[in-house]
């Protein structure tokens, strides 16, 4: 399903703006519900401006014999996105102002795009600039650029608390695949999976946002809100290939969002970086500014700009891998479960060790144990050592070198014999939303 999803996604004309990001969210919204909310041409967001919506419906570059030398249609990644409208004839030497290559990849179509000046170009690999010998060039650019509006298309699952788990990914790049569309199937498919997953204990938040503008424009109208549910969250990009994965610390670098991504990668066994915070990269760096300093990490694969392809048509097809996004969203739901199963207990015997065998919490007989039932009397023995009022399960997995999720049963039938005590915050059975 993944990659026939992938094959309906990847020819559509996408931008921060406009009916490809309609589309595609239409599409997504086969699997899992997505609303779509939309802001108009105008509308400020901190120190932006939602520009003027831009659609296209071909586009063409034509030699003196009327052969095609460029076409939209071919690949959307040749028209320069946010192109003005424009038919006419051109010299060679002023469509050679309007070519955009990439000489470091001559076989390559760069990404370029013009959102905030209005203009017009083509984008072709550098390898065929000697194709263009005409002294006269015919240019149609068949697109508008008016007032419109900015899409932005979120999902959400009530939980039986009110502090949130915030996914976040974009959907304003043209046909490229690591950069653009692993991000959006990736997240989709875990908000499918929760969306069938019984008694969530945190509620769920997906966002599907033109990048940068789109996160400003949804922190301008909710950010506070955000800041007061917000407990983790993760924007998910560049999720389908390479071998390992790489996780981009929050800002704060400390949250429990760092914690249970560093955790749940440790006790993975694959290969993993950790990387600082830096204003450089998606939409952390929005979540993460000064005015929000929201818990939000970035768990990836092979990230952006560190492949030679980025931002060209040599992100395509034959560098994603639905074997690298099926393992990536198993990686995001063992976090998820992570962070579901993670509480943080206190001791209720403080004085010696509890007897446990009169509760049938450890057998009345000694002799040899089973690996299991060592590593059962393990959990229990520990989680009442550890269980101060500080260490969530997290922390003490940590010392056993197991999953934190794997405490949890342990930890709840402590607390049925009344030994352990919860100090999470109360939930609430509220029904909310931020977008009514």
């Amino acid at each position: 399903m993944l990659m026939d999803l992938f094959d309906r996604l990847f020819p559509i004309n996408r931008s921060i703006t406009g009916d490809g990001v309609r589309q595609s969210l239409r599409i997504l919204g086969e699997i899992v519900p997505i609303k779509q909310t939309e802001y108009a041409t105008g509308t400020e967001c901190f120190d932006w401006t939602v520009p003027k919506e831009w659609n296209v419906r071909g586009a063409y570059v034509k030699d003196s014999q009327g052969r095609t030398l460029i076409d939209f249609k071919e690949n959307n990644l040749h028209l320069m996105g946010y192109s003005v409208p424009f038919r006419g004839y051109v010299s060679r030497e002023e469509l050679m102002e309007h070519l955009l290559t990439r000489p470091d990849l001559p076989n390559a179509i760069p990404y370029m795009m013009s959102y905030y000046k209005e203009s017009w170009g083509f984008c072709v690999e550098h390898n065929r600039l000697p194709e263009f010998t005409d002294e006269w060039y015919e240019v149609f650019i068949d697109s508008d650029l008016q007032d419109g509006h900015m899409t932005l298309g979120e999902g959400f699952i009530q939980g039986s608390s009110k502090q949130e788990i915030l996914l976040s990914t974009y959907i304003c790049h043209p046909s490229m695949a690591i950069n653009e569309l692993s991000g959006p199937l990736v997240q989709t498919m875990i908000y499918h999976y929760l969306l069938h997953r019984k008694n969530l204990k945190y509620s769920y938040r997906f966002l599907y946002l033109p990048e940068t503008i789109g996160s400003l424009l949804y922190l301008s109208q909710y950010g506070e809100q955000l800041k007061q549910r917000v407990v983790a969250g993760y924007v998910v990009t560049c999720v389908g290939h390479g071998e390992s994965f790489t996780y981009k610390r929050s800002k704060r670098a400390d949250t429990l969002a760092d914690k249970a991504a560093i955790h749940v990668l440790k006790q993975s066994g694959k290969p993993y970086t950790v990387v600082d915070w830096n204003p450089f990269g998606s939409d952390e760096r929005q979540y993460c500014s000064e005015g929000f300093k929201l818990p939000m990490g970035s768990l990836m694969r092979t990230m952006y700009g560190q492949y030679p392809e980025y931002h060209t048509s040599l992100d395509n097809r034959s560098l994603i891998s639905e074997e690298v996004l099926l393992e990536t969203i198993q990686m995001y739901i063992d976090l998820i479960e992570t962070l579901e199963a993670n509480e943080t207990y206190e001791c209720t015997h403080i004085h010696g060790e509890p007897k446990l065998d009169k509760r049938g919490l450890y057998p009345y007989l000694g002799g040899t144990r089973t690996k299991e039932e060592q590593r059962q009397i393990s959990f229990i023995t520990n989680l009442i050592a550890f269980s101060d009022g500080h260490n969530d399960l997290i922390d003490i997995a940590e010392k056993l070198g197991e999953m934190g999720k794997e405490l949890n049963k342990p930890a709840q039938l402590l607390e049925q014999h009344g030994l352990l005590r919860s100090l999470n915050v109360e939930r609430y059975n509220t029904q909310y939303d931020l977008v009514n």
